[in-house]
């Protein structure tokens, strides 16, 4: 067999875009000889999925699953919406959340984890589909929420099947209460997270460097005003009593009602159950949310491709 230097494997990685691995097993497939190694990752779709890899991926799909007190979340992108409405894709998404309930929130293990029904991993599997249908696709990330002594509820927005859709919330909440007390609101509850996109549970959940800043700003503002300190000290505990209404879960509006708030809505759920209910915390995905898109510039792509 012959000796696969690590100059060789950085060129072909160069060349084709391949990860690591892959080129040294196209060399040692092809002997050494670079080209046949080419035509070898281009035969498996590994180079053709490696070139799309630059492309960006912002549409897909959030998908959930959740099963005995636990949930789980992922993101699953595509460059198109027109892929996220594929059944194969689909399929993946929801297979992917399934398997992210034993990930433990680690996406790099809930790649490694073995794809069922095709001896590959995710990871693999997600590149044979990038091959197959001819997007860049990218498993973005995945979180996890227990709720070992209460329950788990969910909601998908703009939901394309059960469990699919560009929005997923999941609310872990917990009570000795019975899971038909508490399913209620365990589902207005993520349909409120989707709908107020809250930074967290309560107050004592706010990152305090975050909170300094918002009392910063607005001291000064207050300041612009001309009134005394103590005044001033006064203006700003109630502006920021206005943020924490704004930011967190408890001290927001109840969507669902627009009437009280929703620590309020749970002292009343938990009223109706008998047992008392606390919120342990949620997790929200909206799909492309952070992707930097390009703007694509058709023209200039056309020409390009024309040679001009």
């Amino acid at each position: 067999m012959a000796e696969i230097s690590a100059a060789l494997v950085k060129e072909l990685r160069e060349k084709t875009g391949a990860g690591m691995m892959d080129c040294k097993k196209a060399l040692a497939e092809a002997g050494g000889n670079l080209e046949a190694a080419v035509d070898w990752l281009r035969k498996k779709g590994l180079a053709a999925a490696a070139k799309k890899a630059g492309r960006v991926a912002a549409e897909g799909l959030v998908a959930l699953a959740v099963e005995s007190g636990r949930g789980a979340l992922v993101e699953v992108n595509s460059e198109t919406d027109f892929v996220a409405r594929n059944e194969t894709f689909q399929s993946f998404a929801a297979n992917v959340a399934k398997l992210a309930l034993k990930s433990g929130g680690d996406l790099e293990r809930l790649k490694a984890a073995a794809y069922p029904g095709t001896g590959r991993t995710v990871a693999d599997e997600l590149t044979h589909m990038i091959s197959t249908i001819g997007e860049n696709m990218n498993l973005r990330r995945v979180a996890i929420l227990e709720a070992p002594r209460g329950m788990v509820g969910s909601y998908i927005h703009n939901a394309v099947a059960p469990g699919l859709g560009k929005i997923g919330v999941l609310v872990a909440i917990e009570s000795a209460a019975a899971a038909d007390k508490l399913e209620g609101i365990a589902k207005q509850l993520a349909m409120h997270v989707a709908a107020a996109n809250p930074q967290a549970v309560s107050r004592e959940g706010l990152d305090a460097a975050a909170v300094e800043r918002e009392r910063a700003v607005l001291a000064d503002q207050a300041r612009a005003s001309g009134k005394p300190e103590d005044i001033i000290a006064k203006m700003v505990e109630g502006r920021l009593r206005k943020y924490y209404e704004e930011v967190c879960l408890v001290d927001q509006m109840f969507v669902i009602d627009g009437e009280s708030r929703v620590a309020q809505a749970i002292e009343r759920a938990a009223k109706a159950a008998g047992q008392p209910i606390t919120v342990k915390g949620f997790a929200r995905f909206a799909l492309g949310e952070g992707i930097e898109r390009g703007q694509s510039d058709f023209a200039a792509e056309v020409a390009a491709a024309a040679g001009h």
